[in-house]
């Protein structure tokens, strides 16, 4: 793709832009700019020196272009290395999300980061670790096998005496040494000459560290990238129509008269080439009627057609899911430094590769050239792979020759960032004279579920346009886990709207679109249980099949909750308040998850209150307990908000959700009890907690809600609008 010229008349013409020229009046910048220009570095995978270094107290620095999230990966990984390196874990500082210091590898996304690049970090130590053993040995003068290390000292075995620090081996100076790197991203192979430990050994991972990052959070010291200021700097803003692809640009002295001069400009906005759906029927038509540009059918096992035309019972359903926010508590923030031939940019990525070959390309600048450090951003949850705001921020510093600061507004980021796609799921199942599931046949029809990571917001308004339909939806958690004799899991991706700078765009959110697909599967599976008269757990306990692992997560789930056999849906009760309990499990990427949901449904007004979730996890060789259990509790909390409250409303030209008011998430009261059981397995790597515990949390739930009002619910969010409506229609008001 050519680089365009942009020049600031033609920007501010045809993006919407603002350039705010003042200059930030206040103290000193918490964050200056870095005092030596690092541009033009590019660190290579095969120098030692790229991705840790030792001062001379014995302190150690750990590159990596992996970034926290919110997640505790910093601490997580730091764990990683104190362990292979024998020092103390208050000696590992974390230098992370900078393309001129780290080696790319790769995004932080899909609960990835401890399975791929622990390892990477883990090699790199063991040999780092190697090499020090080998200066220390001849600074000693004693051969290798009689040495120790404790602390960062290595000491002589029978002469504790004779010893010699890391610091003093190499502090402050490189290590000059070359090791092998193969692949690329989080598929790289670092050092694998390298000797680690065995994990028997570790005395750092496997412990509840406190995290790195909260107590700064606490006390309101910790640089988000809200925070950041560099000298000289200016505010920009964008300023973003109300209706599809249209564009207007003000410019202004301040930010406020910008501000003032938008509102006060009075404009007949064109008729969008582009419209959206009108509505949520128009939507599904859409999504029920669409012909597919992908299809992906990665189970097919069996004669699923005739195994339904022998089956004694049939059942078919179907499950929709709404476009959902990401929700970022801090909107998109970026600042900007773009020269004639190099940029620096400050923003909260998840990518920051992506993000610099992407702003390159923008801005014609050779990627070497290009330097994108990263600072946390209030929550992102998928959000910031696709990072649109350093493209606003960049343009904008290149137009007016100064360092820009980006934020954008509350409704741009709920109106114009990309979302969480709809889905529309149809199940359909058989079962012989015995009762056994012989036919399962599953078909999700969704949008791509990332379409903004091809090309950007701004960059779509200065003409540069995607050249593909965007990164296709899978069909996990869709129902593979369970073994029946004939089953088709397919889905389907449909074209999407991703030519212009609409507000619809698509992007990962998440735990991209599992929990929809483990809605509608696990929701199903259950229909098909009570139909046949059986025990949720039982039911599923029959068709795990081999999936140790999986069966185990289950059974410890039902038994933290109490869980009795019976099945559902529950004996009607007297009264306004209807209690019911539900269940729902996944394997999402080698992590299995088993949830246990209890509800009270209030019949009066439909409104469903979440009173307990139990999930028992396993997430193979836990690293930190402590910060597992944080991510369950994010997961869960984050899922109930999304399965009772979250929808995008728009019309055929715009989003209508654009506050917390027209999109409400859950409140602190709203929150349920959140009890785990952690499965540990010290023999397997580590895998994600990040994500996995999300996706059984909606058809837990509304699996409980059928339990406990024998009205089966296909469609999130269960709203007490939804829920009231649903049961006058199914006449279950007056079920007692």
């Amino acid at each position: 793709m050519a680089a365009r010229e942009v020049s600031r008349r033609g920007f501010l013409k045809t993006t919407g832009g603002l350039v705010v020229s003042f200059s930030f009046s206040g103290p000193v910048s918490r964050l200056l700019a870095q005092s030596s220009d690092l541009t033009g570095v590019e660190p290579e995978a095969t120098q030692l020196d790229s991705w840790l270094a030792v001062a001379p107290n014995g302190g150690v620095t750990v590159f990596t272009s992996k970034v926290e999230l919110g997640t505790g990966i910093e601490t997580a990984l730091a764990q990683i290395v104190a362990d292979e390196l024998d020092v103390p874990f208050q000696k590992i500082q974390m230098d992370w999300g900078d393309t001129a210091k780290s080696v790319d590898q790769g995004m932080t996304v899909a609960s990835r980061t401890l399975e791929r690049a622990g390892p990477q970090l883990r090699q790199a130590a063991a040999a780092a670790r190697q090499q020090l053993l080998k200066l220390a040995a001849a600074r000693l003068e004693v051969p290798g096998e009689r040495l120790t290390v404790r602390d960062g000292v290595v000491s002589v075995t029978g002469n504790e005496g004779k010893k010699v620090s890391y610091g003093e081996l190499i502090g402050g100076k490189r290590f000059n040494l070359k090791i092998t790197a193969t692949g690329e991203g989080w598929d790289m192979k670092v050092a694998p000459e390298a000797r680690a430990k065995d994990p028997k050994d570790y005395k750092i991972v496997g412990t509840s560290v406190p995290r790195i990052d909260l107590p700064p959070k606490f006390t309101g010291e910790y640089t988000y990238i809200q925070d950041v200021r560099v000298p000289g700097m200016l505010h920009g803003r964008v300023v973003r129509p109300p209706v599809v692809n249209s564009k207007l640009g003000v410019v202004a002295e301040t930010e406020w008269a910008a501000i003032q001069a938008a509102r006060a400009v009075k404009v007949t906005w064109s008729p969008p080439a582009e419209k959206l759906p009108a509505n949520k029927d128009e939507l599904d038509a859409y999504l029920k009627n669409t012909k597919s540009v992908i299809d992906m059918n990665p189970v097919k096992k069996g004669n699923v057609e005739e195994a339904l035309s022998r089956a004694t019972r049939t059942f078919q359903a179907t499950y929709r899911w709404p476009f959902q926010l990401h929700g970022m508590l801090g909107p998109s923030c970026a600042v900007a430094d773009v020269l004639a031939d190099r940029a620096t940019i400050w923003t909260g990525t998840q990518a920051p590769f992506m993000t610099r070959d992407k702003l390159a390309t923008l801005l014609g600048i050779p990627k070497k050239n290009v330097r994108v450090i990263h600072k946390e951003a209030a929550g992102c949850y998928g959000r910031l792979e696709p990072d649109d705001v350093p493209e606003d921020a960049a343009l904008m510093s290149r137009a007016v020759g100064r360092p820009v600061r980006v934020q954008w507004m509350r409704e741009d980021e709920h109106g114009w960032s990309p979302k969480g796609p709809p889905h529309l799921i149809s199940v359909r199942a058989g079962v012989d004279t015995q009762g056994k599931v012989i036919a399962w046949d599953y078909l999700d029809r969704s949008f791509p579920w990332t379409d903004a990571r091809g090309v950007l917001l701004a960059s779509r308004q200065v003409g540069l346009k995607p050249t593909d339909p965007g990164f296709p939806n899978g069909a996990t958690s869709a129902g593979e886990v369970y073994q029946f004799e004939n089953q088709k899991i397919a889905a389907q991706n449909l074209p999407w709207q991703t030519a212009g700078p609409i507000p619809l765009r698509t992007c990962n959110l998440r735990s991209p679109g599992q929990p929809a697909r483990c809605f509608a599967s696990e929701g199903f599976i259950d229909e098909v249980a009570s139909a046949l008269g059986i025990d949720a757990v039982q039911f599923r306990l029959r068709y795990i099949g081999e999936n140790k692992r999986l069966r185990e997560v289950l059974v410890a789930a039902a038994q933290k909750a109490g869980w009795k056999d019976r099945p559902s849906p529950a004996p009607a009760s007297a009264g306004p308040k209807l209690l019911g309990r539900g269940v729902a499990i996944t394997d999402r990427a080698g992590a299995m998850v088993a949830v246990v949901a209890e509800v009270e449904v209030d019949k009066p007004t439909g409104k469903v209150a979440v009173k307990r979730i139990t999930v028992a996890h396993d997430c193979g060789r836990i690293v930190n307990p402590d910060g597992v259990r944080m991510q369950i509790d994010g997961n869960v909390i984050q899922g109930v908000s999304r399965t009772l409250l979250e929808e995008v409303q728009f019309d055929a030209i715009s989003v209508k959700s654009l506050d917390w008011k027209s999109y409400p998430i859950l409140t602190f009261q709203e929150i349920p009890a959140i009890e785990s059981v952690l499965i540990n397995r010290p023999e397997m790597e580590a895998l994600g907690a990040g994500e996995p515990s999300i996706v059984p949390v909606p058809a837990a739930i509304a699996n409980a809600v059928f339990d406990a009002t024998g009205v089966r619910f296909r469609e999130v969010p269960l709203t007490p609008q939804r829920v009231l409506s649903t049961l006058k229609g199914a006449g279950a008001l007056s079920r007692a």
